[in-house]
């Protein structure tokens, strides 16, 4: 009798093969480096137009339906994603740049070098960058969403327990305070002079920051209409003097501690106070280079600027102390009426101080000027529809404000070349002997009021030079000691501020691309959130 049974064959177990698991793989690989959006927009543009792509790729269709999970959240996908573009992005421009420099640039050779990708400096910048980028955007949402989740009523018990950690975690700066400790990956990249930058240029951008909002806040000058009003001279001009000085002093007695392409230009805009080898002077004798020339000013401000005695009219008498030898050949044909050292260095063939100040203005204005036509010629291209709309108002501007570049360089250079002479005349040989040196340097500085309106960048990048510039002397010469990964610190304590200050009041950053950058860098997408609530309040 055959045997019946209601049961049905049992159900095969489903193996897992490629076939079955290419989807999740697809999805996952698609999800995190692109959206549906931006699929389409390349499918559109360039999958569509090549037949092998088209015939590969997937269907916008396809990717849209792998991507769609609705409910879910992507913001940790789409951190993922900015932080590989922006890899990507800074690895390739760090390359380009590279081979600019090699070619066009006369820079090191990097062909035929053999080393490892973690001790490429390129690969370390874009990791390090990226790397601040997914930290930050993946902690700023952690702190947000631990501080929503302890101001709900069930929370209650664990704020009371924990008092003073409740009210750290649920301030409304926590989150910014909490995402800024993304900053300590640029760790990854090595310790050398461009880390050093980027943290002093955080820590300008933030000290800006912060005063404004101190002086928005009424905490400096009173708020509008008060008694106490900020002046009409105060200006970010006012730190030109200061950084004019100590980088006047550092190139004069501390050029290891100066920025070279800064003391390239001054030397090449220096022709009536640095003195060159002559066309007609023999090539056999020997000439100091400009460098050198420098150099000695330095030793003649250490000994007390000894006096000049021309061996002129006197051949048989010793002229220089045996550290000044190199510049005989400067000195010795010097003006028979010149007395002082210092003045027969700087200008041996004219005896007086005010004919070579001025004869230095005729000489290098008109060549800064040329300089700066074109410069500004270049950077306004962009705006050529100005141009067209108004030529007359535009040429107008463009030489005003190149008339005043080409006096503010002219004016800060020769100043702090003429202050040396002034001095020399002026104090005693022991009196401030070099500290007159950065005395020189603010009166040189004092040109920059002429362009206080225009030139806010430049003191700012001059501010950041002469801190960088200070920081090297003064390890230099032990008055303080440099600290471990201190740059790092100090760029997570200024990205700190600039979050801080930008959760308080964005107005506080005046410029419109630094706070589309604060938030894409919370992850809220590259928006003006100002420019956005002032179209807001128009159209209400």
């Amino acid at each position: 009798m055959a045997s019946t049974s209601d049961e049905g064959p049992k159900p095969s177990r489903d193996r897992v093969s490629a076939k079955s698991t290419a989807d999740p793989i697809l999805r996952n690989a698609l999800r995190y480096t692109i959206s549906p959006k931006e699929y389409e927009t390349l499918h559109k543009f360039i999958i569509s137009r090549s037949k092998v792509l088209q015939r590969n790729a997937p269907t916008v269709a396809r990717v849209e339906k792998l991507l769609d999970r609705p409910g879910r959240d992507d913001y940790n996908a789409a951190a993922v994603r900015a932080s590989l573009r922006v890899f990507l992005a800074t690895g390739a421009a760090l390359k380009a740049w590279g081979a600019i420099k090699e070619r066009f640039l006369g820079g090191d050779k990097l062909r035929g070098r053999k080393a490892s990708l973690w001790k490429s400096p390129n690969f370390r910048l874009s990791l390090s960058l990226s790397a601040i980028l997914l930290l930050h955007r993946i902690l700023f949402r952690f702190f947000t969403r631990l501080r929503a989740h302890l101001l709900t009523p069930e929370a209650r018990p664990f704020r009371q327990r924990n008092k003073r950690t409740s009210r750290t975690l649920t301030s409304t700066l926590a989150p910014a305070v909490g995402a800024s400790l993304a900053g300590f990956m640029l760790a990854v990249y090595p310790a050398d002079q461009l880390r050093v930058s980027i943290s002093i240029y955080a820590l300008s951008r933030a000290a800006e920051f912060a005063y404004n909002h101190a002086e928005d806040e009424g905490w400096i000058w009173g708020k509008e209409g008060s008694r106490w009003e900020r002046p009409w001279w105060w200006g970010s001009w006012l730190l030109y003097p200061l950084t004019c000085g100590q980088l006047l002093h550092a190139f004069v007695f501390d050029k290891d501690c100066f920025p070279t392409a800064y003391g390239d230009f001054i030397l090449k805009y220096s022709p009536q106070y640095v003195q060159t080898r002559p066309e007609d002077y023999p090539a056999s004798l020997p000439w100091p280079s400009t460098r050198k020339v420098v150099d000695n000013l330095a030793e003649v401000a250490r000994l007390n600027y000894p006096p000049f005695i021309s061996p002129i009219l006197f051949p048989n008498s010793t002229t220089l102390p045996a550290s000044l030898v190199s510049i005989s050949p400067i000195t010795s044909p010097a003006h028979p009426l010149i007395a002082s050292l210092t003045c027969a260095t700087l200008h041996p063939s004219d005896p007086s101080c005010l004919r070579t100040y001025l004869t230095y203005w005729l000489r290098v204005f008109p060549s800064l000027t040329r300089f700066f036509t074109a410069v500004f010629l270049v950077l306004s291209l962009p705006s050529y529809k100005r141009f067209y709309r108004a030529p007359i108002t535009t040429l107008n501007n463009l030489a005003s404000r190149i008339l005043l570049y080409s006096s503010f360089v002219a004016g800060s250079i020769g100043t702090s070349w003429g202050a040396i002479c002034f001095f020399q005349q002026l104090l005693p040989r022991h009196f401030l002997a070099t500290q007159r040196f950065f005395l020189g340097g603010m009166l040189g500085g004092l040109w920059g009021f002429i362009v206080r309106r225009q030139a806010r960048g430049e003191f700012l990048q001059s501010a950041r030079a002469s801190i960088d510039s200070l920081w090297k002397v003064g390890r230099k010469r032990g008055w303080w000691r440099g600290v471990r990964g201190g740059d790092v610190w100090l760029f997570v304590c200024s990205l700190m501020v600039i979050n801080v200050v930008y959760e308080r009041d964005a107005r506080s950053l005046r410029s419109g691309v630094v706070r589309k950058g604060v938030s894409g860098l919370r992850g809220e997408g590259f928006k003006d959130c100002v420019e956005e609530e002032e179209m807001r309040v128009k159209e209400e």
